[in-house]
């Protein structure tokens, strides 16, 4: 069974590398191109630093703490493989944008990010990132759904 949450985690990291190989073969360093107006662009852009360019220029901090949040990522799925399925899945997903971000900072130096929301000021971002954040959500939704049965005996 770990082996589906890995190629879940392995396919959206293909996807995220797929994606950043091709904006960069496609689009010069800053340019950038309406997908649907008013909503969303894709943006060739490079971040140094962490999520909202958070510690740019840290590359080191971010190796190294990939490096430990993906170990404990793949303790915990493999310890909490036959749990809710919101975590595993949760799991798979942070795990595979925390490597497609950190394989960009390892071989680059810095992130590859594409997409803008242009109905509101967001940092630009890329596949790993939202596989990071929903991720996350399913994680919490996680944490609710198991805190709500605990008290419900």
């Amino acid at each position: 069974m770990l082996i589906i949450y890995l190629l879940v985690s392995a396919g959206i990291v293909g996807l995220d590398q797929w994606f950043k190989w091709w904006i960069v073969n496609e689009y010069n360093f800053g340019d950038s191109q309406t997908v649907v107006p008013n909503v969303l662009s894709l943006t060739h852009i490079r971040n140094t630093g962490g999520a909202f360019s958070l510690f740019e220029g840290q590359r080191i901090f971010f190796i190294v703490i990939t490096v430990v949040a993906v170990a404990a990522v793949i303790f915990y799925l493999v310890k909490h493989l036959h749990e809710s399925k919101w975590l595993t899945i949760g799991l798979s997903f942070f795990l595979a944008g925390a490597l497609g971000n950190f394989i960009d900072r390892f071989r680059l130096g810095y992130v590859v990010d594409m997409f803008r929301l242009d109905f509101i000021n967001f940092p630009i971002f890329n596949v790993a990132d939202m596989a990071l954040v929903a991720g996350v959500i399913m994680i919490f939704i996680y944490i609710l759904l198991d805190e709500r049965d605990k008290k419900n005996g």
